[in-house]
């Protein structure tokens, strides 16, 4: 493997996380899932449908977000919102996010 794969693995990985997180958070007011894939885009947050779609899915599954269908357009749409459930879930992996970024601002940099 090289190098630049093995840092791509690695991005992935953390970022993979912030993307829930970012979810639930945009997800505090309904949105469907291009909006929201759109959404996630234009704030850095580089993901495909092939990764949110599913992550929806199992969210919702979770309890973590609600959804219902709104027919009222051409093209039905189905809108998300974070649950109770979900909304606590992002407060709390907002606080421990923030505990970790402050504690990495501490370490030394480089290796």
């Amino acid at each position: 493997m090289s190098d630049d794969e093995a840092h791509d693995i690695h991005l992935q990985e953390l970022r993979r996380g912030t993307v829930v997180l970012a979810c639930l958070r945009l997800l505090a007011e309904p949105g469907y899932g291009y909006g929201l894939l759109e959404a996630l885009q234009s704030r850095g947050f580089d993901t495909d449908a092939n990764t949110l779609y599913p992550l929806l899915r199992r969210l919702e599954k979770q309890g973590h977000l609600t959804s219902e269908w709104n027919t009222d357009e051409a093209r039905p749409r189905k809108f998300y919102r974070a649950s109770p459930a979900g909304t606590a879930l992002a407060t709390a992996m907002t606080t421990e996010f923030r505990s970790l970024a402050d504690a990495i601002e501490h370490l030394p940099e480089g290796a």
